[in-house]
């Protein structure tokens, strides 16, 4: 029969049919799930490894930034501007990263669909025929339908083979492929159930059922700490500073690191959550997406960083040579202070020549007149600054070009 066509039907339609061939071809839905999320994963190599490469850029710019706040502090437009700037100079995109990363988050939505109405997606019968399938089964055995009405599709595709020949008497036009049905079990558990985590329920039991499905979850939401780390580790290891050299300051004080620790919180339990809210097979497509996401991660990591090393190689290579060049200049400079210790250079010009000498010669006569003064016991007497005539301070700024300090002395002597 034909599915009555929604615009979501785009990524759950082909969804639904890889499912349904990968768990014909195994003959267990565990597996398929988990070939599917492998799957998922490559047909995303792309997009993960631009997500990696544009997250890799802008740890590596860390340092600069921090720096660009602290100049602009106090000017927020100039602050934005500049990191544009950066941006721009470096072919950072500012969400691209981040944007991409949420790409695998956004596929879990077709999937939990797929997964919740398998009678629709795997089996191809459209929603209406579900409906009658899950109501003829709940007619005859209501107690397997005590859950969650999200997932009694689930329940019942487990059930179809059992009550298939009074499915076909309700439902004449129902195929053949739906009335096989679906096994949910996988290595004995049922995918299709949702994990109990109240160990003292009175529905639950300590059996591998029950605790390989409490197991999933907890795995899944654990793993996220540890695929956290492991980008953590890798990014914070790209910080560096201006010359190529690891900054581990900038790394401490950064906002991503702060993001980042609130994050190692807020996702397993988001995760843990989830993962006792929705059947295992969820659970079990995330935690096999996040460790194959992991390996394409170091993959990544290892091909980025000889990229980016090299770079860092070069621009240390590049300080250094500056800092050699800088040292030589100051030891040539400081050879010179040490040669010339007057600074009179062939540039030097002749009124500053003239004026070092008078300087010299009133320093030797002021010592000969000490010298003279203190040999016949008198004190030498005290150098007095002449006061200008005009009564003006003897200073340059004080004075204008028509400036004359004796006009006053010579209007005394005429009087």
């Amino acid at each position: 029969m034909l599915l009555s066509f929604h615009i979501a039907d785009i990524i759950q339609v082909p969804f639904g049919y890889l499912m349904e061939l990968l768990y014909r071809l195994t003959n267990s839905y565990g597996m398929a799930l988990i070939l599917f999320a492998i799957l998922v994963q490559l047909v995303l190599l792309p997009i993960t490894a631009k997500s990696k490469k544009s997250m890799m850029k802008m740890s590596r710019l860390t340092p600069r930034m921090q720096d660009i706040q602290r100049r602009y502090a106090d000017d927020p437009n100039r602050q934005n501007q500049a990191i544009q700037e950066l941006y721009k100079e470096e072919g950072v995109s500012m969400g691209g990263g981040c944007l991409w990363s949420f790409v695998p988050m956004l596929l879990l939505i077709p999937l939990y669909t797929v997964v919740r109405q398998p009678i629709v997606y795997m089996l191809h019968e459209n929603l209406d025929v579900a409906n009658q399938v899950v109501e003829v089964i709940k007619g005859l055995n209501p107690d397997l339908f005590t859950g969650n009405a999200y997932y009694h599709q689930m329940i019942a595709a487990q059930y179809i083979p059992q009550y298939a020949e009074a499915i076909k008497a309700a439902i004449p036009g129902i195929s053949d492929l739906a009335l096989s049905g679906i096994n949910f079990g996988f290595i004995g558990i049922d995918l299709g159930a949702v994990p109990q985590f109240n160990v003292f329920a009175s529905t639950w039991a300590w059996n591998w059922t029950h605790i390989g499905a409490l197991l999933i979850a907890l795995a899944s939401a654990g793993y996220q700490v540890v695929s956290m780390l492991i980008m953590q580790k890798q990014n914070d290891s790209l910080v560096t500073n201006k010359d190529g050299i690891q900054d581990k300051e900038a790394v401490e004080n950064s906002q991503t690191a702060q993001t980042n620790k609130m994050m190692m919180f807020m996702m397993p339990l988001m995760m843990l959550w989830i993962g006792f809210t929705v059947p295992c097979a969820l659970s079990l497509y995330w935690f096999v997406g996040g460790v194959v996401r992991t390996v394409e991660d170091v993959i990544l990591n290892k091909r980025y960083r000889k990229i980016y090393d090299a770079e860092d190689a070069e621009r240390l290579k590049r300080r250094m040579e500056q800092d050699k060049i800088e040292a030589e200049k100051e030891r040539i400079r400081a050879q010179r202070r040490a040669e010339n210790p007057d600074g009179i250079t062939e540039n030097t010009s002749k009124k500053r020549l003239q004026k070092q000498q008078r300087d010299q010669e009133a320093a030797a006569k002021e010592a000969a007149a000490r010298e003279y003064a203190a040999r016949k016991g008198k004190q030498p007497e005290e150098k007095q600054e002449k006061e200008a005539l005009s009564g003006i301070a003897d200073r340059p700024y004080c004075k204008g070009r028509a400036y004359d300090p004796n006009r006053y002395a010579q209007n005394s002597k005429e009087e």
